[in-house]
Protein backbone atom coordinates (compact mmCIF):
# COMPACT_ATOMS: atom_id res chain seq x y z
CA UNK A 1 0.00 0.00 0.00
CA UNK A 2 2.80 2.39 0.98
CA UNK A 3 4.80 1.56 -2.14
CA UNK A 4 1.74 2.15 -4.33
CA UNK A 5 1.11 5.54 -2.71
CA UNK A 6 4.75 6.50 -3.17
CA UNK A 7 4.63 5.51 -6.86
CA UNK A 8 1.49 7.59 -7.36
CA UNK A 9 3.14 10.61 -5.72
CA UNK A 10 6.21 10.17 -7.92
CA UNK A 11 4.00 9.89 -11.01
CA UNK A 12 2.11 13.05 -10.05
CA UNK A 13 5.38 14.91 -9.56
CA UNK A 14 6.65 13.81 -12.99
CA UNK A 15 3.39 14.84 -14.64
CA UNK A 16 3.50 18.24 -12.92
CA UNK A 17 7.08 18.80 -14.03
CA UNK A 18 6.22 17.84 -17.61
CA UNK A 19 3.16 20.07 -17.64
CA UNK A 20 5.10 23.03 -16.25
CA UNK A 21 7.93 22.40 -18.71
CA UNK A 22 5.44 22.40 -21.57
CA UNK A 23 3.95 25.68 -20.32
CA UNK A 24 7.41 27.25 -20.13
CA UNK A 25 8.17 26.01 -23.63
CA UNK A 26 4.99 27.64 -24.90
CA UNK A 27 5.94 30.90 -23.17
CA UNK A 28 9.45 30.84 -24.66
CA UNK A 29 7.98 30.20 -28.09
CA UNK A 30 5.75 33.26 -27.69
CA UNK A 31 8.76 35.35 -26.65
CA UNK A 32 10.74 34.10 -29.65
CA UNK A 33 7.94 35.23 -31.96
CA UNK A 34 8.80 38.86 -31.19
CA UNK A 35 10.81 39.99 -34.24
CA UNK A 36 14.33 41.19 -33.58
CA UNK A 37 13.54 44.55 -35.18
CA UNK A 38 10.79 45.18 -32.64
CA UNK A 39 13.16 44.28 -29.81
CA UNK A 40 15.79 46.66 -31.13
CA UNK A 41 13.29 49.51 -31.48
CA UNK A 42 12.18 48.87 -27.90
CA UNK A 43 15.80 49.03 -26.73
CA UNK A 44 16.42 52.29 -28.60
CA UNK A 45 13.23 53.89 -27.28
CA UNK A 46 13.78 52.62 -23.74
CA UNK A 47 17.43 53.66 -23.56
CA UNK A 48 16.53 57.08 -24.98
CA UNK A 49 13.91 57.58 -22.27
CA UNK A 50 16.25 56.39 -19.52
CA UNK A 51 19.09 58.73 -20.53
CA UNK A 52 16.86 61.67 -21.45
CA UNK A 53 15.01 61.62 -18.14
CA UNK A 54 17.94 60.66 -15.93
CA UNK A 55 20.54 62.95 -17.46
CA UNK A 56 17.93 65.66 -18.03
CA UNK A 57 17.30 65.65 -14.30
CA UNK A 58 21.03 66.10 -13.74
CA UNK A 59 21.10 69.12 -16.10
CA UNK A 60 18.13 70.74 -14.38
CA UNK A 61 19.76 70.15 -11.01
CA UNK A 62 23.06 71.74 -12.10
CA UNK A 63 21.38 74.74 -13.74
CA UNK A 64 19.09 75.54 -10.81
CA UNK A 65 21.28 75.48 -7.69
CA UNK A 66 20.75 71.76 -6.97
CA UNK A 67 16.99 72.20 -6.69
CA UNK A 68 16.40 68.52 -7.46
CA UNK A 69 18.99 67.37 -4.89
CA UNK A 70 20.90 64.08 -4.90
CA UNK A 71 17.96 62.05 -3.48
CA UNK A 72 15.74 63.54 -6.18
CA UNK A 73 18.17 62.57 -8.94
CA UNK A 74 18.46 59.06 -7.51
CA UNK A 75 14.68 58.66 -7.38
CA UNK A 76 14.30 59.84 -10.99
CA UNK A 77 16.81 57.23 -12.23
CA UNK A 78 15.11 54.51 -10.21
CA UNK A 79 11.59 55.41 -11.35
CA UNK A 80 12.71 55.58 -14.98
CA UNK A 81 13.95 51.99 -14.71
CA UNK A 82 10.72 50.88 -13.00
CA UNK A 83 8.41 52.22 -15.72
CA UNK A 84 10.61 50.86 -18.50
CA UNK A 85 10.79 47.36 -17.02
CA UNK A 86 7.01 47.14 -16.79
CA UNK A 87 6.35 48.72 -20.19
CA UNK A 88 9.03 47.08 -22.35
CA UNK A 89 10.28 44.10 -20.38
CA UNK A 90 7.93 41.71 -22.19
CA UNK A 91 9.16 42.91 -25.58
CA UNK A 92 12.94 43.23 -25.39
CA UNK A 93 13.74 42.11 -21.86
CA UNK A 94 14.32 45.75 -20.83
CA UNK A 95 18.10 45.60 -20.89
CA UNK A 96 18.99 49.19 -21.91
CA UNK A 97 22.50 48.34 -20.75
CA UNK A 98 25.27 46.51 -22.66
CA UNK A 99 26.62 45.07 -19.40
CA UNK A 100 23.25 43.42 -18.70
CA UNK A 101 23.03 42.08 -22.25
CA UNK A 102 26.53 40.61 -22.14
CA UNK A 103 25.95 39.07 -18.71
CA UNK A 104 22.68 37.43 -19.79
CA UNK A 105 24.35 36.08 -22.92
CA UNK A 106 27.23 34.64 -20.88
CA UNK A 107 24.76 32.58 -18.84
CA UNK A 108 22.78 31.52 -21.94
CA UNK A 109 19.72 33.54 -21.01
CA UNK A 110 20.05 35.65 -24.13
CA UNK A 111 21.02 34.72 -27.73
CA UNK A 112 24.69 35.44 -28.31
CA UNK A 113 24.05 36.40 -31.93
CA UNK A 114 21.77 39.27 -30.86
CA UNK A 115 24.31 40.86 -28.49
CA UNK A 116 25.99 43.18 -31.06
CA UNK A 117 22.68 44.53 -32.37
CA UNK A 118 21.37 45.10 -28.83
CA UNK A 119 24.51 47.02 -27.87
CA UNK A 120 24.27 49.17 -31.01
CA UNK A 121 20.61 49.91 -30.25
CA UNK A 122 21.41 50.87 -26.66
CA UNK A 123 24.28 53.10 -27.68
CA UNK A 124 22.12 54.73 -30.35
CA UNK A 125 19.37 55.50 -27.83
CA UNK A 126 21.88 56.97 -25.37
CA UNK A 127 23.61 59.11 -28.00
CA UNK A 128 20.32 60.44 -29.38
CA UNK A 129 19.08 61.32 -25.91
CA UNK A 130 22.34 63.08 -25.06
CA UNK A 131 22.17 64.99 -28.33
CA UNK A 132 18.57 66.01 -27.65
CA UNK A 133 19.54 67.33 -24.21
CA UNK A 134 22.41 69.32 -25.71
CA UNK A 135 20.03 70.92 -28.22
CA UNK A 136 17.43 71.74 -25.56
CA UNK A 137 19.86 73.03 -22.94
CA UNK A 138 22.28 75.05 -25.06
CA UNK A 139 24.51 77.99 -24.31
CA UNK A 140 25.05 78.60 -20.62
CA UNK A 141 22.63 75.80 -19.74
CA UNK A 142 24.68 73.21 -21.61
CA UNK A 143 26.12 70.71 -19.13
CA UNK A 144 28.18 67.58 -19.55
CA UNK A 145 25.82 64.80 -18.43
CA UNK A 146 28.31 61.97 -18.67
CA UNK A 147 30.22 60.34 -15.84
CA UNK A 148 33.62 61.36 -14.47
CA UNK A 149 35.51 60.00 -11.46
CA UNK A 150 35.73 62.51 -8.62
CA UNK A 151 38.66 60.60 -7.08
CA UNK A 152 41.21 58.17 -8.43
CA UNK A 153 40.59 55.86 -11.37
CA UNK A 154 41.09 52.84 -9.11
CA UNK A 155 38.49 54.08 -6.66
CA UNK A 156 35.99 54.65 -9.47
CA UNK A 157 36.74 51.27 -11.03
CA UNK A 158 36.16 49.39 -7.77
CA UNK A 159 32.95 51.25 -6.94
CA UNK A 160 31.50 50.75 -10.42
CA UNK A 161 32.38 47.07 -10.23
CA UNK A 162 30.67 46.61 -6.87
CA UNK A 163 27.45 48.49 -7.63
CA UNK A 164 27.10 46.80 -11.02
CA UNK A 165 27.82 43.44 -9.40
CA UNK A 166 24.90 43.88 -7.02
CA UNK A 167 22.67 45.30 -9.72
CA UNK A 168 23.17 42.21 -11.88
CA UNK A 169 23.02 39.87 -8.89
CA UNK A 170 19.62 41.30 -7.98
CA UNK A 171 18.41 41.34 -11.60
CA UNK A 172 19.31 37.65 -11.86
CA UNK A 173 17.42 36.92 -8.65
CA UNK A 174 14.15 38.69 -9.39
CA UNK A 175 13.99 38.43 -13.18
CA UNK A 176 15.44 35.03 -14.04
CA UNK A 177 14.62 32.77 -11.07
CA UNK A 178 11.16 31.15 -11.20
CA UNK A 179 10.99 31.08 -7.40
CA UNK A 180 11.08 34.89 -7.14
CA UNK A 181 7.99 37.12 -7.14
CA UNK A 182 8.32 38.28 -10.72
CA UNK A 183 5.67 41.01 -10.43
CA UNK A 184 8.01 42.97 -8.16
CA UNK A 185 11.03 42.78 -10.48
CA UNK A 186 10.68 46.35 -11.75
CA UNK A 187 10.34 47.83 -8.27
CA UNK A 188 13.28 45.85 -6.92
CA UNK A 189 15.61 46.73 -9.79
CA UNK A 190 14.55 50.38 -9.71
CA UNK A 191 15.15 50.53 -5.96
CA UNK A 192 18.61 49.07 -6.47
CA UNK A 193 19.41 51.82 -8.97
CA UNK A 194 18.17 54.47 -6.55
CA UNK A 195 20.30 53.17 -3.69
CA UNK A 196 23.38 52.95 -5.90
CA UNK A 197 22.98 56.52 -7.18
CA UNK A 198 22.54 57.81 -3.62
CA UNK A 199 25.81 56.21 -2.60
CA UNK A 200 28.01 56.31 -5.68
CA UNK A 201 26.57 59.27 -7.60
CA UNK A 202 28.88 61.91 -6.08
CA UNK A 203 31.94 59.65 -6.54
CA UNK A 204 31.61 58.06 -9.98
CA UNK A 205 28.25 59.19 -11.34
CA UNK A 206 26.89 55.69 -10.60
CA UNK A 207 26.89 54.64 -14.24
CA UNK A 208 26.59 50.83 -14.05
CA UNK A 209 25.95 51.11 -17.78
CA UNK A 210 28.52 51.59 -20.59
CA UNK A 211 25.86 53.12 -22.87
CA UNK A 212 24.88 55.64 -20.19
CA UNK A 213 28.49 56.90 -20.08
CA UNK A 214 29.52 56.54 -23.73
CA UNK A 215 26.53 58.33 -25.28
CA UNK A 216 27.14 61.67 -23.51
CA UNK A 217 30.89 61.29 -24.07
CA UNK A 218 30.36 61.03 -27.83
CA UNK A 219 28.07 64.06 -27.94
CA UNK A 220 30.29 66.26 -25.73
CA UNK A 221 33.63 64.84 -26.93
CA UNK A 222 34.65 64.17 -23.34
CA UNK A 223 36.43 60.86 -22.89
CA UNK A 224 38.32 61.25 -19.63
CA UNK A 225 38.12 58.02 -17.65
CA UNK A 226 35.73 56.47 -20.16
CA UNK A 227 37.58 53.15 -20.04
CA UNK A 228 36.46 52.71 -16.45
CA UNK A 229 32.80 52.90 -17.43
CA UNK A 230 33.27 50.54 -20.36
CA UNK A 231 35.20 47.83 -18.54
CA UNK A 232 34.18 47.85 -14.88
CA UNK A 233 30.38 47.53 -15.32
CA UNK A 234 30.80 44.63 -17.74
CA UNK A 235 33.09 42.76 -15.35
CA UNK A 236 30.80 43.52 -12.42
CA UNK A 237 27.72 42.32 -14.31
CA UNK A 238 29.43 39.09 -15.34
CA UNK A 239 30.54 38.45 -11.77
CA UNK A 240 27.06 39.25 -10.45
CA UNK A 241 25.14 36.92 -12.75
CA UNK A 242 27.56 34.01 -12.29
CA UNK A 243 27.60 34.45 -8.51
CA UNK A 244 23.81 34.24 -8.47
CA UNK A 245 23.92 31.18 -10.71
CA UNK A 246 26.18 29.57 -8.11
CA UNK A 247 24.01 30.36 -5.07
CA UNK A 248 20.59 29.73 -6.63
CA UNK A 249 20.83 25.92 -6.63
CA UNK A 250 18.90 24.28 -3.79
CA UNK A 251 18.03 20.84 -2.46
CA UNK A 252 14.33 21.54 -2.98
CA UNK A 253 12.57 18.73 -4.90
CA UNK A 254 12.13 19.44 -8.59
CA UNK A 255 8.37 19.67 -8.18
CA UNK A 256 8.80 22.45 -5.65
CA UNK A 257 10.92 24.53 -7.98
CA UNK A 258 8.20 24.66 -10.63
CA UNK A 259 5.69 26.39 -8.37
CA UNK A 260 5.52 30.13 -8.92
CA UNK A 261 5.77 32.46 -5.94
CA UNK A 262 3.51 35.02 -7.58
CA UNK A 263 1.42 36.80 -4.97
CA UNK A 264 -1.09 37.57 -7.73
CA UNK A 265 -1.75 33.87 -8.26
CA UNK A 266 -2.17 33.43 -4.55
CA UNK A 267 -4.71 36.23 -4.37
CA UNK A 268 -6.74 34.74 -7.21
CA UNK A 269 -7.09 31.48 -5.37
CA UNK A 270 -8.60 33.16 -2.28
Amino acid sequence: MGESLQRNESLDMILNVKRDAAEKLDESMVEDRVPLLQKLVAEVVGTFFLIFVGCGCVVVNLNNDNVVTLPGVAIVWGLAVVVLVYSLGHISGAHFNPAVTIAHASSRRFPLMQVPTYIIAQLLGSTLASGALKLIFNGKENQFVGTLPSGSDLQAFVIEFIITFYLMFIVSGVATDDRAISELAGLVVGSTITLSVLFAGPITGASMNPARSLGPSIVHHEYRGIWIYLVSPVLGALAGTWTYNFVKFTNTPVGGLTESNSFLKGSRSL
